[in-house]
């Protein structure tokens, strides 16, 4: 430390040493910090005095200087003592004499300044003796060492009670007196003193016996506690506290307890410090150690308890006693020994000593001393008092009155809160160690709960500032805190407290449902393992939940609610996880539990929707069934229970559907299911596939029909619920986002979810995606209003090309949106004009749709790429997407069916004797009140429809542009528009298929309803298997009611002449788009009108067939939906029928084992089918075989080789062209297009691309010689032109329709083909005509043989390959059939009857076709179908043409074939006759240079037909005409054995073929027999095609 006193100083000493000294020490004493002046003094003193001591100052001076200073100070002469202290130390120990004696000369010079007996005290007693201030130092020590021992060793006797009883009367007296007068502690105080000095009393006896009289008279305080602090100051301070503790230890016996005075007055003494609490804690019993093993005792009971409870005894009543005395005998012997801590807690408690309590239980585990009830209702009455206040002033409900509580008298109890803010710093805590024990005191529960919903109030009103905001914010989550850790567990223990329950709801519903759900979260899967006690109180909840819900059924919902109600008021989340649990496994559960459940209070309620959703979410559940093909049926039951719940009780939907919203934007479609479960219920709209046509209708029609007849269940007062979940997805933006989700999801599923997925369940996700989606966009269509629609969803092309919503989707959203906005826009222009008329309506109406659609029109055309729009509008685009069947037409009889249901129910209610008069009334004012609804309603939309058919009307000239081909916009209508939309919904299907119809009806330009209907129908494979399973029953729906439409035309010749007769679209000559004008010969006629329905029927057959032969699951599930939903139209033929029948049938066989549900379809759709049966009708009257010559004209050509006339030969011919049909369109095509007619035939598209109907391409070799066939025909044409051979123009507009009819014509009779080919070959070739002649009637002979002996064959070739003239011909035919017949019969009906059940050899047979086909490059699959179908369909066409049946005795066969041989024979003559006369005509007719044509053209077809001799012996589709015939019949030319030799022999032949290796040659053969089949038909082709050409260009 720096020395205070510099050397100069000393020096100077006289002249100005001792001043600047004086003036430091004056300076340091006036120092306003006592602590360092004192020390600055004490340093400076010494160093004067050191200074001294080392002679650098002489004693005197210093001993002047020091009587200056020691005024400047109180203490300074005990200051000087000390420092002479030190020095008398420090100079002992030196050796140095003169510095102990110039010590000794100081302390003598300033004996005046200093006492003798601070001196005595402080100095050595050698030092003393030199000062001479003792006479001798060893007597000194002596003396102070008797005192000592007398005052600390040597015991005082004091008197004790019994030897002195006067003096302790006396301070009895005196304690016991009378306190209320104006006597007070310090004079009471004076009186013990003098007690005690004069009796001799023990002052720890005193004090003792001053604490007993104060335990008795607990309520003088303010007397006893001044008392007893004044008392200690006279004595030890750890008196108190040891008598405290000694009379504790008085009361620790097994058998003693603590009186409540003495933990009271031990507390007070706490309170006011006079004793220390861990001085006292260490005196109290039990151990903190023994507080902790207690506690874990608890756990582990309280765990085996739950064990107990949740293992499955079959108890009886007995075992159930048993226990029941078990827990009494417990009760008794658990009375714990006294906790001396708790009751100390207790007393601190309710004197509101908070501080000390904090302390003690902080020292205890969690909840251990608020589980003692004394301690917890002590710390309720402390909280009940610091928040009362408060509570009077914000948490007082209005009109209650309450019963005020008075404060503590105690000052120093916890300060009364005032403010929220104050709630904090006390209450909170309180309540912290509360926990749930605050169900002692369910008062206390409500004022909480009620300051919790006061300060939420004052939370959510905004207009605070930013701090008071933070505040606020701190304060919420304390709240939410002590609603966690405190009110939730509390209402566990609570024995079912409806009004807590409903209290605590009042709170809660004030915040968002996230902290809610948080809250039920910890409340379920934490609070109840926190506490032993909650423990026990959840395995109880769950023992009594599986005893109600064991005993719950639909006879004892009420009884069983109860008990659920009571029990779910406490622990609702325990309870219905339970309740869930048994619902997943169990969905019978569902309605008896949602029945149940109508005693719950609000908060229940919502504490469900958190378990359900919990319970959805739950990731250890697999959503999908172990066959991975199916949802799991946990989640369809959870789903299921959702909407019913949400529908019956007030819940609150925002998390559900904020938690399907979140598993959408994960990618997650499963739970899709729950919303539209809930959709279905809360709304009443309903999505099914299985709707039946009656409800279909009805969904066409207003609201009121839709709810009265448009679903299965009457799902009635669906408003409140309806607008609840309106309410919902609006407040929280929900209805838009959950669109958009699922209109992307649907794609989502296939591509992003569907990854490794069973084709099934990816379809089944997607079928559930789009449902959903329809009927939610079905529900915000009809729940919002035009506002809040309007606001929500955006503009068209928003949707598509920023959300990336799929178009049909989008329109979807967009439509009502649209409808909305027109009828606001009509209403708007009625209001502004008055004008009633109904044109004016009409044209208000227009240009309402005009205003609103006009910017529809620009956005839809950044959809699609601008080509698009070359052939169709904007407008029909739009137009056809705004639109629904509301629109296009009125459901009249849905509307009479509601109506005269509604007759009928009111009939019976007059009839109802039993129905009370009131009811009666209110149940017909009901009935009247609907009827006259739906009538309204018909007649608005009756007026709605017609004027959208005007509008239409206008339109329709601006609809489709077709500025490149008729059939490209066709293409694009049904790409852009049909397809997407008629899949939609089972209502967009039948739109579509009306708004076709429609489009037809309005005599649309540009529109070829045939080419539209044909596209339709040609070819369903594709369209089928890409479809789901709900889409191929929407794709049925809409061809059934194509179908529909198309079977009205064929039925009636008058219904066809009026709806189709002159219409555009029935034009079959499609010119450039510039000319429509048409006369009558370019309309298809009825008759050929039948052809084309016939052809589709094939079609819609062939492709049926092909689906159900593929073996995809895929493709005979959907063509089964298909064919079931097209049923009532198709099949209508019979052999067409049969066809599918015993492919139906092998399907029911192959599936049994292997697929269940497709075994399940086909049966159902075989039984339906053969109901159907009796209804259709053989093929001739399906279409007419003969049509009838027009203009005295022959009818139209057949493509294809003539053929003599029976009927039977045609089917052969017909299978061939059917094959050849699709490269037959594309070679027309090419020709047509070379001229100036524009014929559009199709199947497929126009491009030669698609030669097959199923996409695969024919052989190579095939695609060479249809080139061939093409280049020669092409030259033909060039010919023809310069020619211009004369022909008749109906002749060639008919062949016009050829194009598309072929199918059908084939069907026709081969008389007709014959004789015009006749006709058309000039005279002048005449050879070459004969052998022509030759081939083409032995091809028919050998056909006609064919379909009806398989043995005469031989002959029919014979005659081929001889036959100089037709005399002979027909005499060998008739030996041949003769020799058939009288041959044997056998053969025959075994050869009529294997194809037709398709018997085990057979089936071979045809699996190796079909093999040898596939393998080579034959058009695969398609040719196949054909095979297969051909020969069902002759095999049928041979039962039903000749009218017999295979199992026909021998007699009738041989008759019926006589007949059949006479016929044809009178027949041939005929035309022998015609085809004469028919040729000298035509000598006449053609000029020389004519001949040159058919010269070129006759001898390509003798090319042609020059290879044709293997060509007969090829593949003819039909049964009995097999592959394997080719090599046999050969040798059948030479040799001319009996039929049944050859019968044999061919049988033999194929059982051969069938178990030999030698596919090549059978392949090979089958190959040439298919190109030159083909090339003979379109040789034939060609060739009319060049007449009518050159006819056209005359």
């Amino acid at each position: 430390m720096a020395a205070l006193l510099p050397a100069e100083w000393i020096k100077n000493w006289e002249k100005g040493g001792k001043s600047e000294f004086v003036q430091l020490c004056r300076a340091l004493s006036e120092n306003k910090n006592h602590d360092v002046g004192f020390r600055d003094i004490q340093q400076a003193l010494y160093e004067l005095a050191y200074h001294v001591v080392r002679g650098n100052l002489k004693h005197d001076q210093a001993s002047n200087v020091l009587g200056d200073v020691i005024e400047f100070r109180e203490d300074m002469p005990s200051i000087l003592a000390d420092v002479f202290c030190i020095l008398d130390i420090e100079t002992s120990c030196l050796e140095e004499k003169n510095k102990r004696d110039h010590f000794t000369q100081l302390v003598l010079a300033c004996l005046y300044l200093v006492s003798d007996t601070v001196l005595k005290e402080r100095l050595d007693p050698e030092t003393l003796e030199s000062l001479g201030l003792i006479k001798q130092s060893q007597q000194f020590n002596q003396k102070s060492v008797k005192i000592k021992t007398k005052l600390f060793y040597k015991q005082q006797k004091f008197n004790l009670l019994r030897e002195e009883n006067e003096g302790y009367a006396k301070l009895i007296a005196e304690l016991g007196q009378d306190l209320s007068g104006n006597i007070t502690s310090d004079l009471i105080l004076e009186n013990i003193k003098s007690l005690i000095g004069c009796f001799n009393l023990d002052p720890n006896r005193v004090l003792d016996i001053i604490l007993e009289v104060y335990e008795c008279r607990p309520e003088y305080d303010d007397f006893f506690v001044p008392l007893i602090e004044s008392y200690m100051y006279m004595c030890e301070p750890q008196t108190l506290c040891h008598i405290l503790g000694f009379k504790f230890k008085f009361y620790q016996d097994p058998s003693g307890e603590t009186p409540s005075s003495l933990y009271r007055v031990a507390a007070v003494l706490l309170q006011h410090n006079l004793i220390d609490l861990e001085d006292l804690y260490v005196h109290l019993l039990p151990g903190d150690n023994a507080i902790i093993e207690e506690h874990k005792r608890d756990i582990v009971e309280a765990k085996q308890i739950v064990r107990k409870l949740t293992m499955v005894v079959l108890s009886s009543e007995k075992t159930e006693e048993k226990e029941k005395e078990k827990e009494k005998e417990e009760e008794k012997t658990e009375k714990p020994p006294d906790n001396q801590k708790l009751g100390l807690l207790e007393a601190l408690l309710k004197i509101g000593d908070w501080h000390h309590a904090q302390s003690i239980m902080d020292q205890m585990p969690p909840f251990y001393s608020t589980a003692h009830k004394p301690i917890a209702i002590a710390l309720c009455q402390l909280v009940h008092v610091t928040i009362e206040p408060l509570y009077r002033r914000v948490g007082v409900p209005k009109g209650a009155k309450g019963s005020p509580i008075s404060s503590l008298p105690n000052k120093r109890a916890p300060k009364q809160a005032e403010s929220f803010e104050e709630l904090r710093k006390e209450v909170f805590n309180m309540l912290c160690y509360l926990g749930p024990h605050l169900s002692h005191d369910p008062i206390l529960f409500a004022k909480v709960v009620r300051l919790g919903k006061a300060f939420m109030k004052e939370f959510q009103s905004d207009g605070s500032k930013q701090e008071d905001k933070e505040k606020m914010e701190t304060l919420f989550s304390c709240l939410l805190s002590i609603t966690d850790q405190v009110l939730l567990p509390s209402l566990s223990l609570m024995d079912c407290n409806a009004c807590m329950s409903e209290e605590l709801w009042g709170m809660f519903k004030t915040f968002p449902y996230q902290y809610r759900y948080r809250l039920y979260g910890q409340w379920k899967n934490e609070t109840y393992n926190s506490h032993p006690l909650l423990v026990k109180v959840k395995a109880q909840t769950i023992d009594r939940a599986k005893y109600i819900m064991k005993r719950l059924t639909k006879e004892n919902v009420k009884p069983s609610g109860r008990q659920i109600g009571k029990l779910s008021h406490s622990n609702p989340t325990i309870l219905f996880d339970y309740i869930l649990s048994q619902i997943q496994k169990y969905d019978n559960l569902i309605t008896p539990v949602v029945d149940s459940l109508k005693y719950l209070t609000s908060l229940n309620y919502d504490v469900l929707a958190y378990c359900i959703i919990e319970a959805l979410a739950n990731p250890e559940k697999e959503r999908m069934k172990h066959d991975d093909t199916t949802i799991s049926s946990w989640l369809q039951s959870l789903a299921s229970f959702c909407g019913a719940v949400f529908r019956k009780y007030p819940i609150e939907l925002a998390g559900l559907l904020q938690y399907v919203a979140n598993q959408l934007k994960a990618g997650k479609s499963f739970d899709l299911l729950i919303l539209k479960e809930v959709v279905q219920k809360m709304a009443g709209i309903e999505i099914t596939e299985e709707m039946t046509m009656e409800q279909l209708e009805a969904m066409t029609g207003g609201e009121q029909l839709k709810a009265e007849g448009g679903y299965f269940g009457q799902i009635r007062n669906t408003k409140k619920s309806s607008q609840r979940l309106k309410d919902a997805l609006l407040d929280h933006d929900l209805a838009l986002p959950l669109c958009l989700l699922m209109a992307q999801q649907r794609n989502g599923v296939v591509f992003q979810e569907g990854g490794e997925k069973h084709l099934k369940l990816v379809g089944k996700l997607y079928d559930q995606c789009h449902d959903t989606l329809v009927q939610f966009g079905g529900f915000l269509a009809s729940n919002l209003s035009t506002e809040d629609y309007i606001k929500r969803v955006p503009s068209i092309d928003v949707l598509c090309n920023e959300f990336h919503t799929p178009h049909d989707a989008a329109f979807f959203l967009s439509r009502p949106m649209y409808a909305h906005h027109i009828s606001s826009k009509y209403d708007e222009l009625k209001k502004a004009e008055k004008g009633n008329k109904q044109q004016h309506k009409v044209h208000k109406y227009i240009t309402s749709c005009e205003l609103v659609m006009a910017p529809v029109h620009e956005a839809v055309i950044s959809l699609h790429l601008p080509k698009v729009w070359d052939d169709i509008s904007p407008q029909f685009y739009a137009t056809f997407w705004s639109l629904t069947m509301y629109d296009l037409a009125v459901p009249h009889s849905s509307y009479d069916r509601e109506v005269n249901k509604l007759k009928v129910q009111m009939k019976a209610i007059d009839d109802n004797q039993e129905m009370p008069p009131n009811k009666k009334k209110k149940e017909k004012e009901r009935c009247t009140a609907l009827q006259d609804k739906l009538l309204e309603e018909e007649k608005k939309q009756l007026e709605h429809v017609q004027r959208v058919l005007q509008r239409l009307k206008l339109e329709k000239d601006n609809w489709l542009l077709a500025k490149s081909t008729k059939n490209e916009t066709i293409t694009k209508f049904l790409q852009l528009c049909i397809f997407p939309r008629c899949i939609f919904s089972a209502i967009d299907a039948v739109y579509c298929a009306h708004f076709v119809e429609l489009v037809h009806q309005q005599k649309t330009p540009n529109f070829s309803t045939l080419l539209c209907y044909d596209r339709v129908f040609s070819d369903i494979i594709y369209t089928v298997a890409s479809c789901t399973e709900n889409e191929a029953s929407r794709y049925g729906r809409f061809l059934c009611c194509m179908l529909e439409t198309v079977t009205r035309w064929h039925s009636d010749r008058v219904i066809y002449e009026k709806e189709c007769g002159n219409y555009p679209g029935f034009l079959t000559i499609l010119r450039a788009t510039g000319f429509d004008g048409g006369n009558k010969a370019d309309q298809l006629d009825y008759e050929n009108f039948r052809h084309v329905v016939h052809k589709w029927h094939y079609k819609l057959t062939k492709a049926s067939v092909h689906c159900l032969e593929t073996g995809e699951y895929t493709h005979i599930r959907n063509i089964l939906i298909v064919l079931t939903k097209i049923l009532p139209w198709y099949p209508k033929v019979l052999n067409l029928g049969q066809a599918l029948e015993r492919r139906v049938h092998k399907i029911c066989q192959e599936e049994k084992e292997k697929r269940p549900d497709l075994y399940a379809l086909a049966m159902g759709y075989s039984g339906q089918l053969k109901s159907r049966k009796p209804f259709m009708i053989p093929e001739n009257e399906f279409h007419h075989k003969d049509p009838p010559a027009r203009n005295a004209v022959p009818a139209p050509v057949q493509n294809g080789p003539g053929g003599a006339g029976m009927p039977t030969s045609l089917t052969i011919n017909t299978v061939r062209l059917e094959e050849g049909t699709t490269e037959e369109t594309a070679d027309k095509l090419k020709e047509k297009s070379q001229g100036v007619v524009k014929v559009i035939n199709k199947t497929v598209n126009a491009t030669p691309k698609v030669t097959t109907s199923n996409g695969n391409s024919a052989s190579n070799s095939k695609i060479i010689k249809e080139k061939e066939d093409k280049e020669k025909s092409g030259k033909e044409k060039d010919k023809e032109k310069k020619e211009k051979t004369p022909a008749a123009t109906p002749e060639m507009k008919a062949l016009g329709k050829d194009g598309k009819d072929k199918p059908k014509e084939e069907r026709a009779n081969k008389d007709e083909k014959a004789r015009e080919i006749k006709e058309k070959t000039p005279k002048s070739d005449k050879e070459k005509e004969k052998v022509k002649k030759e081939e083409k009637a032995s091809k028919e002979e050998k056909s006609k043989t064919v379909v009806t002996i398989i043995e005469s064959k031989s002959t029919a070739e014979k005659e081929r390959e001889k036959e100089p003239s037709r005399e002979r011909d027909l005499a060998k035919e008739m030996k041949s059939k003769e020799n058939a017949k009288g041959g044997e019969k056998v053969p025959v009906a075994g050869s009529l009857k294997s194809p037709v059940p398709r018997s085990d050899t057979s089936e071979s047979e045809r699996e190796q076709k079909r093999r040898k086909v596939d393998t080579h490059s034959s058009p695969s699959h398609s040719s196949t179908v054909k095979d297969n179908l051909n020969e069902l369909k002759d095999s049928s066409a041979k039962h039903y043409i000749n009218h017999t049946t295979p199992t026909l005795s021998k007699s009738k066969e041989r008759e019926v074939e006589k007949k059949d041989l006479d016929k044809s024979r009178e027949r041939s003559r005929e035309r022998e006759k015609k085809d004469e006369k028919d040729r000298k005509d035509r000598k006449r007719d053609h000029s020389n240079n004519d001949r040159e044509v058919p010269q070129d053209s006759t001898k390509r077809r003798k090319d042609e037909n020059g290879t044709t001799g293997s060509s007969k012996h090829s593949k003819s589709e039909s049964p009995s005409d097999s592959p394997r015939l080719n090599e046999k019949e050969k040798e059948k030319n030479k040799s001319k054995s009996s039929g049944k030799e050859k019968g044999d022999s061919i049988k033999a032949e194929k059982m051969e073929k069938s178990s030999s290796g030698s596919k090549k040659e059978s392949r090979h053969d089958k190959e040439k027999a298919e190109k030159k089949e083909k090339r003979d038909s379109t040789g034939g082709k060609e060739e009319k095609k060049h007449h009518k050409s050159s006819d056209k260009h005359r």
